[in-house]
């Protein structure tokens, strides 16, 4: 039975520059959107420093510039949900999208799911993700910060990203498969002429190996099969970044839509799939170019071609949805430019952060004492700096200063109730760049009524018996890690028996050392189980509940 109260004229599932580019479009057209994502907002271009080819925007981070697409989109009326999209009903008119989060109905899809970063292979790989073996620049860098690093790969990715990584690295060598970039001229050159930057072809990685970190790597030329190896001196050690590509994420279709032989979907000319109303956009898709350029392009002409077909079903079936509300925050150029974490001579928050402030505060249900753990160190007086202006802004929030306490974990803001019961959320450090929305909707989620849960979930989450200790190893510069941050910080909210305590991992290097880290996000539970890279909550409740193998 439809519910048209609930009915969607199109589910797009994939929140990537494709998915946000059609939202945007079908929503400013007056039609209902929902857009599904599983991890983040923005795709893998989130991950991106630096995005010069977009036309128009010069230079900004690939986060920058979805964060605008999206707010665009909110703007017009499409609605959004963190969820994974889990199985689909398409033989009917009312399409029926089933997600970890619950079913939704719609008239046409949009499959806009991109692609994930590829693996190679070698012997170590594996074993070393996290530990030395890396696949972000931008998140991982820092920690190979003087230290020797390896670039497998030899596409715009590989040159763009060796380059971002000469500003930590002593050197970069650059280990290409072929013969030579497969990239643009102009980039290759960049690379191939930098100081620090030296590029070596027709060369396969065979195995990694080391102990706390990597110290061994052995690779063979593929021509004349010399084979060479490298070892750290003196007991350093070094990095592998990984940059070969990307797979298509298209499990989900698979034996439902056509697949070419690489398991990319065949669309026509006009987006259009095997299955009647299931459209498909972006790096999933058979095409020569793999850009954000490209991705928005697929994701307009998909939401026009969607336009008619959804106008076709209505008109046939007297089918009819809600319209799309528009967002009441004035769609000006300003505020699609100001830059979150900029710091303004007003204070540390940017206008829009504060609005954003504003906006939790006036929905908080109950007070929340923060309780300052500090130490000498001028971090300490950043973060004091930084409660003073959010305690400043609202009475929901208090702040006291915990004097005699152990300073090895120090700075700290520990979020209590004003009952002085501990709501189970910390940050060691300051919570800006990348974890500033994710201490915030902590704030929400530990004060009430917080964000929407669904109710198996809550039930799984308050049924774990048995303490449970999290912690998140963070630094603010990772795009991935507030994912899981904001996963793990529900739980403990909702959770009475778990609690998760965030590091910035700058500044707790023994931290860092004891967990063996190399790569971020990592997360600790009960001082005993290491996982690395982002997760969502039905990942991390699954860790919790013992449901993963042991990792150390």
């Amino acid at each position: 039975m439809v519910d048209t109260k609930n009915l969607y004229d199109v589910v797009i599932i994939g929140g990537g520059p494709a998915g946000l580019s059609a939202a945007i479009y079908l929503s400013r057209a007056k039609y209902r959107v929902l857009v599904l994502e599983k991890e983040v907002f923005g795709g893998q271009i989130t991950i991106t420093h630096e995005v010069v080819n977009y036309p128009g925007v010069g230079l900004c981070s690939g986060k920058e510039l979805t964060d605008t697409m999206y707010k665009q989109a909110e703007y017009f009326g499409a609605e959004f949900l963190v969820a994974e999209a889990t199985g689909l009903q398409l033989s009917e008119d009312v399409k029926i999208v089933h997600t970890n989060r619950g079913d939704y109905q719609c008239i046409g899809v949009l499959l806009a799911t991109g692609a994930h970063p590829r693996t190679v292979g070698f012997k170590g790989e594996e074993e070393y993700k996290g530990r030395g073996v890396a696949y972000c620049a931008t998140c991982d860098g820092e920690f190979f910060t003087g230290k020797e690093i390896f670039v497998i790969g030899g596409g715009f990715a590989a040159a763009e990203e060796s380059i971002f990584l000469t500003k930590f690295a002593s050197h970069v060598t650059i280990l290409i498969r072929g013969e030579d970039f497969s990239c643009a001229k102009a980039v290759a050159e960049q690379a191939r002429s930098h100081e620090k930057i030296d590029v070596i072809t027709n060369t396969e990685v065979e195995e990694v190996s080391g102990g706390n970190g990597l110290s061994y790597i052995r690779y063979k030329n593929r021509i004349t099969g010399e084979v060479t190896e490298y070892r750290a001196k003196d007991g350093d050690s070094f990095g592998v970044f990984v940059f070969v590509g990307y797979a298509p994420e298209t499990d989900l279709v698979k034996n439902i839509v056509e697949l070419n032989e690489h398991g990319y979907v065949i669309t026509d000319k006009s987006q259009k799939t095997s299955v009647e109303g299931v459209y498909a956009a972006g790096d999933i898709c058979v095409k020569p170019l793999r850009q954000v350029v490209t991705a928005t392009s697929d994701g307009a002409l998909a939401a026009t071609e969607l336009e008619k077909y959804v106008a076709k079903v209505q008109e046939r079936t007297g089918l009819r949805t809600k319209d799309p509300v528009i967002r009441e925050k004035i769609f000006t150029e300003k505020a699609f430019t100001e830059k979150v974490g900029d710091v303004q001579s007003s204070g540390l928050f940017t206008p829009e952060m504060k609005t954003q402030l504003e906006t939790v505060f006036g929905r908080m249900e109950t007070m929340l004492v923060l309780k300052l753990y500090l130490d000498s160190r001028t971090v300490s007086k950043e973060l004091q700096r930084y409660v003073e202006e959010l305690v400043a802004m609202t009475d929901k929030l208090t702040m006291e200063v915990v004097d005699g306490h152990k300073e090895e974990f120090a700075p700290c803001v520990r979020i209590y109730r004003s009952d002085d019961s501990y709501t189970g959320l910390a940050f060691h450090g300051v919570p800006g760049g990348h974890e500033f929305t994710s201490f915030v909707l902590g704030l929400y989620n530990a004060s009430g009524p917080g964000q929407v849960l669904e109710e198996n979930m809550r039930n799984r989450i308050q049924a774990v018996n048995e303490p449970v200790d999290i912690k998140i190893l963070v630094t603010l510069s990772c795009s991935m890690c507030p994912d899981l941050v904001v996963a793990a910080q529900h739980m403990a909210a909702v959770g009475e028996n778990i609690t998760t305590e965030v590091y910035d991992i700058l500044h707790f290097e023994s931290l860092k050392n004891k967990y063996k880290v190399m790569s971020v996000p990592c997360m600790v539970i009960n001082d005993e189980y290491v996982h690395f890279g982002k997760k969502n909550m039905q990942q991390v409740l699954e860790l919790v509940s013992g449901k993963a193998d042991k990792e150390v």
